[in-house]
């Protein structure tokens, strides 16, 4: 899937990750969400998934952007 494809919710959307537009979270055409951030190892998740951090205030942008 493509960025272009997903609905950004949070970030300036450059696209370019230092210049202050990560971590972002997105929406996909089904309403998943996609979080970038961060890389995280606060503990080891199942093979085939990923840890990310982000700040609450990204979280928080993301549901004024839905409307929550």
């Amino acid at each position: 899937m493509a960025r272009e494809e997903l609905t950004r919710l949070t970030g300036n959307g450059n696209g370019t990750c230092g210049k202050d537009d990560c971590p972002n979270i997105y929406r996909n055409a089904s309403g998943s969400f996609i979080v970038q951030g961060d890389l995280t190892n606060v503990f080891q998740p199942p093979q085939g998934e990923g840890l990310v951090e982000i700040p609450e205030s990204v979280l928080r942008e993301a549901v004024r952007a839905l409307g929550w």
